[in-house]
C-alpha cells in the first residue's frame, strides 16, 4: 500500500505567518504534537509542540523558529512501511506526504500507520510469528521451508534483515500455525538460533519489546 492511499487531508496546516500560540491550539484540538508547514503551496518543513513551547513568546511567528523546522517527509508513492518507519525513528504523530512537486498532498497519522502494519502483518488470522538470527551464508529459505511444512505448517510471510553492528541476519517468518512449539524445536534440533517466538502462548527467548519486533519485520 502506497502513502498517498492512506493521506487524511482533515489535518490542518501551518503557514509562515501563523502566530506559536494558534498552532498550539491546533495540535491540541487535533490531538497531534507535529504539523507541516507550507509557505507559497510548498511543504518546508515539521514542526513539535516542543519547539513551538521553546518560544519566549507565543505570539511570535512560526518564522521565527525556521531553524526548529524539520526537513522530514515521504514521497505520496512511496510505500507506507517508509512512514512507519520514519515516524518511529523520529518520535513524529504525523507523516507529510508530499509529491514531486515538494506539494503537500496530505497527512497520516502514526496511530493509523499501525493499524495498517497490524493488517500489513496480518495479526488478526491465526498463525505465530518466529524470529531467526544466523550468519548471512548460513541463509537456506529451501531447508527453512523445508523444516515448517514438516510440521504441518507454510510461511505465508518471510523477511530477511542485517544487523549493521553484528553482521547477523534475522528472518523473521510469519506461519499458519498458532501453535509452534513443534516448528521451534525442530529449528532447534537443526541448530538454528531462535531469538523470540509468538504463538498461540507467549514463549520468548531473550525477548525484546514488540516495538523492535515489529520494525524488524517492517524493514525492507
Amino acid at each position: 500500500m502506497l502513502t498517498r492511499e492512506l493521506t487524511t487531508q482533515t489535518l490542518p496546516q501551518l503557514h509562515l505567518h501563523d502566530k506559536v500560540h494558534a498552532a498550539l491550539q491546533m495540535m491540541n484540538e487535533n490531538q497531534v504534537t507535529h504539523l507541516p508547514i507550507i509557505d507559497d503551496g510548498k511543504y518546508i518543513g515539521l514542526i513539535s509542540e516542543d519547539d513551538l513551547m521553546l518560544s519566549e513568546n507565543d505570539r511570535d511567528e512560526l518564522n521565527s523558529l525556521q531553524q526548529s523546522f524539520a526537513p522530514l517527509s515521504v514521497k505520496e508513492n512511496e510505500h507506507f512501511v517508509k512512514a512507519l518507519q520514519l515516524a518511529a525513528d523520529n518520535g513524529l504523530s504525523i507523516v507529510p506526504v508530499i509529491n514531486e512537486d515538494q506539494e503537500l498532498t496530505g497527512t497520516v497519522t502514526y496511530n493509523d500507520l499501525l493499524k495498517h502494519a497490524a493488517d500489513f502483518m496480518s495479526v488478526n488470522e491465526p498463525g505465530a510469528l518466529i524470529v531467526l538470527e544466523m550468519e548471512s551464508n548460513q541463509y537456506s529459505f529451501q531447508e527453512i521451508s523445508k523444516i515448517v511444512e514438516s510440521n504441518d505448517a507454510q510461511i505465508t510471510q518471510l523477511n530477511t534483515t542485517n544487523d549493521a553492528t553484528t553482521g547477523m541476519m534475522e528472518v523473521t517468518l510469519r506461519v499458519n500455525k498458532p501453535e509452534v512449539s513443534d516448528i521451534i524445536a525442530t529449528f532447534q534440533r537443526y541448530e538454528y538460533t531462535v531469538k523470540y517466538f509468538f504463538g498461540e502462548e507467549l514463549y520468548a527467548n531473550e525477548l525484546r519489546t514488540n516495538y523492535d519486533n515489529l520494525m524488524n519485520y517492517l524493514k525492507i
